[in-house]
């Protein structure tokens, strides 16, 4: 043959040869599963691809290949789930990995009920550093657009976005006192508003049940939301009352939301105190006409029967004015004690009693304290301790408080089983822990979780999904990511789309378990098997890689 001939000859060979082996090749391919995509449809069988920080191909992937082949046959692949509600502001400082909710297939912690990480000003950051628990940082951060990169630099597992709390803003400009902003004020909190905005947050969070934003009122709150509107946020609330003036409160959330023509979001939804059960069927009457209306309103829940909150939710706002230093002062007057045991007995109208609705003081569990010395008493009851201690409950209630110079974290049972299940079922509703994000080691053990740190997800894919079938398995993907993603205006997240960030969960749905108690919190929830956060595996068949490849993810009216 000739030699020219013989070069084309090779030239073909080779061509062929390549194009025998041309298989595309990925970084990532998650086999067999079945894809419950995050809109509620029915679930398929396909194939992932993942490029980068970025999902590249859903379907037959036969012919390709990549560096990280992951066989999920016989498991469901969904989108990340997103955490509504939730206080990882400092157990992500002291670990990044976010365990207990990693492995519930979390893939984004939303913060800011009330208050926020920012901004702070000198004052407010001398009691931050003064009022740490367990857990001590250096606060190294002023606003909180600086916070949200802090944990993004310091490396966390999932992603981070925060609301600005309503209370925070109250505090810097006006301080902890009950009274009214003045106009000057209130043009300060504006701007401070329009600046989280700018700088990534997700709207405006309030409090209301709570001291400083107990004492803001109705018109304080549309004039903060209508700086928020300005740059496409959302306003969402811990509302007035969940219990005697639940439907008042329901109301006073659509005012703010029509007023300041601003999208609003219930935190925690719930009818607290057996009186106020029967109210579930009218609140979700007000919304669904709200929302028939034209308003967007939505809500978020946790998938419990018990809060968590401060002892401190069992005293009026009026004897905490001023702050938590006031209050610790007051707690030492003999006759201010009598009046506090009085009004803890009080089924009241103007503010929200949680330990009369829990009912009686064996109902209210203690989570957590400071102090090393009374940490003993951590996951009895205050009835428990106070026999112990030979006083009444109220009386003990308040000695702690003053002993451990918090407001120490306690569970109030509130919450009806049949209302819990009402509320999932509505396609408006999704989900939020209104906990941290823990390892079970360390010191995160000084202290009781509630377990909805641990279970809060799992249990609606598990206990609710699969056992109790109070929602479909497609329709509980949705409102873990689709739904929570589309309300924060969040881009290419949320759901399984070529295109779309990589925060990718594959699960066991005959499995999936949670398994903490009030008794045991720090347990693992079992049957999610890996995740992805932008690409990146952060858990792989079970166990956590270490990888921190979370961001902060900014809202609408991010400005560069």
């Amino acid at each position: 043959m000739h030699a020219s001939k013989l070069v084309v000859f090779i030239g073909l060979l080779c061509l062929v040869i390549t194009a025998c082996n041309n298989k595309t090749t990925y970084d990532t391919i998650i086999r067999n599963g079945l894809i419950y995509d995050g809109n509620g449809g029915e679930p398929y069988q396909a194939d992932v691809a993942i490029n980068a920080d970025t999902i590249a191909f859903i379907g037959d992937l036969k012919n390709a290949s990549a560096k990280n082949e992951i066989d999920a046959n016989g498991k469901a692949i969904a989108p990340g789930f997103i955490n509504m509600l939730s206080w990882a502001t400092e157990s992500l400082i002291q670990d990044g990995r976010s365990q207990s909710d990693i492995r519930q297939g979390v893939t984004l912690e939303v913060m800011g009920e009330g208050s926020s990480m920012g901004p702070l000003n000198a004052t407010m950051k001398k009691q931050m550093q003064e009022g740490q628990s367990d857990i001590k940082y250096k606060v190294e951060w002023n606003t909180l657009g600086e916070y949200l990169n802090y944990l993004e630099k310091k490396g966390i597992s999932c992603n981070v976005a925060s609301f600005i709390g309503a209370g925070t803003v109250r505090t810097y400009v006006v301080g902890e006192d009950n009274r009214a902003a003045t106009p000057a004020e209130l043009d300060s909190m504006r701007m401070l508003v329009a600046q989280a905005m700018q700088e990534g947050a997700m709207g405006v969070g309030s409090s209301l049940i709570y001291p400083p934003d107990f004492f803001a009122s109705t018109n304080e709150l549309i004039a903060l939301c209508k700086e928020a509107s300005k740059y496409g946020g959302m306003y969402i609330s811990h509302m007035r009352s969940e219990g005697n003036k639940l439907n008042e409160a329901v109301d006073e959330l659509i005012t703010i939301a029509r007023e300041a023509n601003i999208p609003a979001e219930i935190y925690h939804l719930k009818a607290a105190g057996k009186n106020n059960w029967p109210k579930m069927d009218s609140v979700i009457k007000q919304v669904e006409t709200a929302r028939a209306s034209g308003l967007k309103i939505t809500a978020d829940m946790y998938t419990y029967l018990a809060g968590a909150t401060g002892m401190t939710a069992a005293f009026p706002p009026s004897l905490q004015d001023g702050g938590f230093g006031k209050l610790w002062q007051r707690l030492h007057d003999p006759a201010i004690r009598k009046q506090m045991a009085k009004a803890m007995n009080t089924d009241a109208k103007d503010w929200e009693n949680l330990y009369y609705g829990a009912g009686s003081a064996d109902n209210v569990l203690l989570l957590g304290f400071k102090q090393d010395s009374l940490k003993k008493y951590t996951g009895k009851t205050l009835a428990e301790v106070a026999a112990l201690r030979g006083k009444t409950p109220e009386e003990t209630a308040m000695d702690l408080i003053v002993e451990d110079s918090t407001r120490i974290g306690v569970a109030y049972f509130l919450m009806s089983e049949d209302n819990v299940k009402k509320q999932m079922a509505l396609p408006w509703v999704s989900f939020g822990s209104d906990e941290g994000s823990y390892t079970n080691e360390g010191v995160f053990l000084e202290s009781n979780a509630h377990p909805r740190a641990y279970g809060n997800f799992v249990r609606v894919l598990g206990k609710y999904a699969r056992d109790e079938k109070v929602l479909s398995l497609q329709q509980a993907v949705y409102q873990l990511a689709k739904l929570p993603a589309t309300n924060l205006k969040l881009k290419k997240r949320g759901e399984l789309k070529v295109g779309n960030y990589a925060d990718v969960v594959v699960f066991d749905a005959a499995t999936v378990t949670d398994h903490a108690s009030y008794e045991k919190p720090h347990q693992y929830a079992t049957g999610i098997t890996d995740v992805w956060v932008n690409g990146v595996q952060v858990l792989k068949n079970n166990e956590h890689t270490g990888a921190t490849p979370g961001r902060f993810i900014k809202g609408p009216g991010y400005k560069q």
